[in-house]
Formats: structure tokens, C-alpha cells, sequence
């Protein structure tokens, strides 16, 4: 798939809360809560236009049901795709519109996505720094198959920095950081 960068668009979050609304009532119950994530959920970041979505789950072996309904509703089917306890769903084939994430409650990639989702949005300089990062590979990679592997080392940098910016926040708060981690 080619790389496609856009500028932040306030209509990401309706695409978002739109595709919620419809798994939210297609999961029959199965789903406890959904977040918007990665870079279209940071106001302002540039981002590829694919609406990463989380939904989190008591059963994640449940969700292997809706397999067939997702791919007749054109959904690629990507069962774990990397990622032990995951279930990825992607619409839109080679123009993506969006990701849905599946996640048992306690799988410590949900905090770990949502952490550096709010670091972002807690510290707008460090999402412009990773804007730029993410223009400057762009402009040398033309395919998400390089681009994405090319990104991983400064996206692993800056989850530990955010990390340890939720670690000192919940020390300072005592641990109320919300609801979802």
C-alpha cells in the first residue's frame, strides 16, 4: 500500500465514533469499550487517513465468530497479524479507512496504545516532532511496507517516554489517570 500523509482532519473523529456506533450493535455485546488511537486521534498530527480503532473485550476467542459477517461486509480478516491476543479487522483494502483493533481487557498493548495516544496529546511539540519524523520518511518511502518498519525504532523511543510520563503522572495523581488503562 502506498504511503498517504494528510493533515489533521476533524472529520476523522466522526469516521471514528461512526464506525463505533456500527460495531458497537454488529458486536452484539461482545465489545466493553471502544478508543480512537494512534495518529488521527492526536489533534493536529499529520497521519496516514486510517482510523485506528480499539475495542476492548472480556473474550477475545469470542470475537473469531464474527469473522465470516466481517469479511462479507468487506473487512479484511487478519486474525493476530504480529501480535499475540489481537485481532485485526482493516476496511477499505487499498485505500484503508480504518484499523479495529481487538484486545481482551487487561492485554498490556492496550495501555501501551493509549498511554503514547495521550502522551501526544498532552505534549502538542512532541507530536509535531513526530509529524516531521514521519514527513521526512514519506518523502523517501513510497510503500507502508518500508515506511512502517522504517518508523518503529523513534515510535518505540517515544512510547517509553511516554511511559514514564504516565508512570510520574499516576505517582502525582494517585493512579487516576481515567478510566480506560
Amino acid at each position: 500500500m502506498k504511503v498517504r500523509l494528510s493533515d489533521y482532519s476533524e472529520a476523522w473523529f466522526r469516521l471514528f465514533q461512526e464506525e463505533a456506533n456500527f460495531l458497537m450493535i454488529l458486536f452484539e455485546g461482545e465489545i466493553l469499550s471502544i478508543e480512537h488511537f494512534g495518529s488521527t486521534a492526536v489533534p493536529g498530527l499529520k497521519a496516514k487517513p486510517v482510523i485506528d480503532m480499539m475495542c476492548i473485550v472480556s473474550q477475545i476467542d469470542r470475537i473469531d465468530r464474527f469473522n465470516d459477517t466481517m469479511q462479507a461486509l468487506g473487512y479484511d480478516v487478519a486474525g493476530e497479524w504480529g501480535i499475540p491476543g489481537r485481532r485485526l479487522f482493516r476496511k477499505g483494502g487499498e485505500h484503508r479507512t480504518h484499523h479495529i483493533h481487538f484486545y481482551q481487557a487487561g492485554n498490556p498493548h492496550i495501555e501501551r496504545h493509549l498511554v503514547f495516544r495521550d502522551y501526544l496529546r498532552s505534549h502538542p511539540e512532541e507530536a509535531k516532532r513526530y509529524g516531521r519524523f514521519k514527513e521526512e520518511l514519506a518523502q523517501r518511502y513510497e510503500h507502508t511496507s518500508e515506511y512502517s518498519p522504517a518508523k518503529k525504532a523513534f515510535v518505540t523511543e517515544m512510547e517509553q517516554l511516554a511511559l514514564a510520563w504516565f508512570r510520574e503522572y499516576s505517582v502525582k495523581h494517585n493512579g487516576n489517570f481515567g478510566n480506560h488503562l
